[in-house]
């Protein structure tokens, strides 16, 4: 059996034309946005191909992604880095709400804060991030996010502070 360090890694990673996405988000309220990625018609944004992450479901107010741990994922001692733990949470929380604007509305997070409970490692199998509106104003809006395996055990939580605002603005 070779000693898994002599083992050669790699990572491709192919992505549509962040563009396509980007028109897209400007004409459809955003649930029509995220119904239209979550049925395939839309291409995901590329951090989505980058980092793995699958999108499970969108309904108003409430946002789903997926993804599965490996070891591209890793920081230097061997788990799942907290970068990516959270720009999952910040992608489903900001993405939750995004189901709430009419079309001409965009956002982006001006704070997140990041709870870590427990190390993620690849054993603990596809995980699902679940984003949810707390409150949404015409100018400010509040989400949380949760990180949880299939036994429904917490990896991580979070909250976000998203500003609103004209998307001809951007």
């Amino acid at each position: 059996m070779p000693d898994p360090s002599t083992i050669e890694r790699s990572l491709i990673v192919q992505w549509d034309d962040p563009m396509i996405g980007a028109r897209a988000a400007r004409t459809l309220s955003g649930l029509e946005y995220l119904r239209e990625m979550e049925q395939g018609r839309i291409p995901p944004p590329p951090i989505m191909q980058l980092l793995g992450f699958e999108f499970v479901r969108a309904a108003e107010g409430e946002v789903e992604f997926a993804f599965r741990p490996h070891e591209s994922h890793f920081n230097p001692i061997g788990s799942v880095h907290g970068g990516v733990i959270s720009t999952l949470l910040d992608s489903a929380m900001a993405c939750s709400v995004h189901s709430t604007l009419p079309s001409g509305r965009a956002y982006t997070t001006l704070e997140l804060k990041v709870n870590f409970v427990r190390a993620v490692q690849p054993r603990h199998g596809r995980l699902v991030c679940r984003g949810q509106v707390i409150h949404a104003g015409a100018r400010m809006a509040t989400a949380e996010g949760k990180l949880l395996d299939a036994a429904g055990r917490l990896y991580a939580h979070a909250t976000t502070t998203c500003m609103i605002f004209d998307a001809a603005a951007a």
